[in-house]
């Protein structure tokens, strides 16, 4: 019985993972859950769950007196909005940035972890990783084009044909945004160098490699 909660979670996040998921028969999900008319996971945390609440966690704390405190209660009401949440978000939101995180949270809820924690920036972040050289030799950033979420990272790392380094233009990326921040200082020599970024705000960003900017290795970061 432990494991059903994990179960049913790990069941709709693989429904909804992909990032091309997005209707149903033609539909956008979220028309579709419109026209239901409804939420499609309902929780109730009226009198009834509070009676039940109440009753399930009295009789431990009664027989522990004193200890009482030592016993972690049921999952607060809020937790259960918000997991409620999340669920319908996972399934109704185009946004594959939001669905993931809705998901990340969920799960975080579900494994008992307190909303503050599943609510914190960057819990549900992640880290892309971009090749600088083909395994071919190739002077280009494999794959030239990626999409992150608001927080994620890329790590670069050199590949082939270095040594290889990261620049962005300063006139093709978000207003705002130091370009020299972002960039490398150095150049990566040694194949198996990294570089790692982490992107908060949300546009589109051009680099390219420096020493072979003219044998075209350039490449496009999205941030949504």
């Amino acid at each position: 019985m432990i494991y059903t909660p994990f179960l049913f979670i790990g069941l709709l996040a693989g429904h909804v993972a992909a990032e091309d998921v997005e209707a149903i028969n033609g539909q956008a999900l979220s028309d579709v859950a419109i026209e239901r008319g409804r939420e499609l996971f309902p929780i109730a945390i009226g009198a009834k769950c509070a009676r039940y609440c109440s009753a399930r966690c009295s009789a431990p704390r009664a027989a522990l007196g004193a200890d009482a405190s030592a016993v972690k209660g049921p999952v607060k009401a809020l937790e259960m909005l918000a997991l409620n949440d999340d669920l319908n978000t996972m399934v109704t939101s185009d946004s594959m940035c939001t669905r993931r995180q809705a998901m990340a949270r969920a799960m975080g809820l579900a494994a008992g972890l307190a909303a503050g924690v599943v609510g914190s920036p960057g819990f549900a972040a992640e880290t892309k990783m971009v090749k600088m050289g083909a395994d071919s030799g190739q002077l280009v950033f494999v794959p030239d084009e990626i999409s992150i979420c608001k927080g994620d990272s890329v790590t670069w790392i050199n590949n082939k044909g270095g040594p290889h380094n990261v620049v962005f233009d300063a006139e093709a990326i978000p207003s705002g945004v130091d370009a020299d921040s972002i960039s490398m200082d150095d150049q990566l020599g040694d194949e198996g160098a990294t570089y790692t970024k982490k992107f908060d705000a949300a546009g589109s960003y051009s680099y390219y490699c420096e020493p072979h900017a003219g044998a075209g290795m350039k490449a496009t970061l999205i941030v949504k």
